[in-house]
């Protein structure tokens, strides 16, 4: 689909780090997304839109004459030990009061109107601690680069939503594609095949460690057993990343006398409540890690480099038709 950017102005300043601040409030590049919302899905209109406090819009939403009324939550992310944002991360990366607790309505293949959609742009472009693409199949699609350009593709050009957008003072630049496109990574569906390998391994194994990923950074684990397997399978999210690892060690203490030297591990613990829990440590926080995990019934040490980092089993979970759609 062909796309348009808008680049919007914006006065910038430096903090106390020397990062690299917007400092003028400035709404006009969010007003632009959505009147590309309400008009004819086109070309696509990137913008630059300040981190300041952007004030919400009180009047509703009504679908363009395309006929879109909802966008599409795709490949939902927050931010995990690291943050690169000028900005602190907020409590519930800035999605609080938008989702259920615990961010479960967050997740691949949700759908919201439009008057929600534009809260996650806003979040993006505040570095609260979120991020996503937006998007209705392939006729519209709002992407938002790392240094707040915004990229709003449509499958039709539309004079009227580029007129709108250079009355407000902003100047549209096309471009041919999007560089926030999806490139999945994972293209197994965990299907009746996955399904087969994951009710063998646990007796196998006398065990698995099971982690669901629905929220880029955000990971809930559970320990497998033959017994548990069909519990934990139904309470699985949509379109969640599965993956299998060997069971937690009883032995904790040998798990920590065998953490690697240097690099970033990710510890997983079993508190004595049967809770699984994750924390990223580098080799200066292990005397620390100790005392967090004393009370631990059993751990895994995972690392965080790619070539080292091999699952067992990894997959995706399609849809109730079994197609597979998220990507991973």
């Amino acid at each position: 689909m062909a796309l348009e950017v808008v680049r919007l102005p914006v006065d910038v300043g430096e903090t106390e780090a020397g990062s690299v601040v917007p400092l003028q409030l400035d709404v006009h590049t969010l007003e632009a997304v959505r009147n590309q919302m309400l008009l004819v899905p086109g070309p696509s209109h990137a913008g630059r839109l300040p981190a300041s406090d952007l004030p919400s819009h009180d009047h509703d939403l009504r679908p363009g004459i395309a006929g879109i009324d909802r966008l599409e939550i795709r490949e939902p992310y927050v931010t995990g030990f690291v943050h690169f944002g000028a900005r602190p991360v907020v409590e519930g990366h800035g999605l609080s009061g938008l989702f259920p607790a615990g961010l479960t309505g967050y997740h691949d293949g949700a759908e919201v109107c439009l008057e929600v959609a534009l809260e996650p742009v806003r979040v993006m472009l505040r570095e609260q601690g979120a991020w996503c693409r937006l998007e209705a199949g392939d006729v519209f699609a709002v992407h938002v680069r790392w240094d707040q350009y915004v990229y709003v593709g449509g499958d039709r050009p539309c004079a009227d939503a580029v007129a709108c957008t250079q009355a407000l003072g902003l100047f549209a630049e096309p471009m041919e594609a999007s560089p926030y496109v999806a490139e999945p990574e994972v293209a197994e569906a965990a299907d009746e095949g996955f399904r087969t390998s994951v009710r063998t391994e646990p007796a196998a194994r006398q065990g698995l460690l099971l982690e669901e990923t629905h929220v880029v950074n955000t990971t809930r684990g559970y320990r497998l057993t033959t017994e548990t397997l069909d519990a934990v399978r139904a309470g699985l999210g949509p379109r969640a990343l599965l993956t299998l690892w060997p069971d937690l060690q009883p032995d904790v203490g040998a798990v920590l006398t065998a953490l690697p030297s240097e690099w970033h591990v990710e510890f997983v613990r079993e508190t004595k409540d049967g809770t699984i829990k994750y924390v990223t440590v580098d080799e200066a926080q292990y005397q620390q890690l100790g005392a967090l995990v004393a009370d631990a019934r059993a751990a895994r040490a995972l690392s965080l480099c790619t070539v080292e980092r091999s699952p067992l089993l990894q997959a995706a979970l399609p849809d109730s038709d079994g197609v597979l759609r998220a990507r991973w």
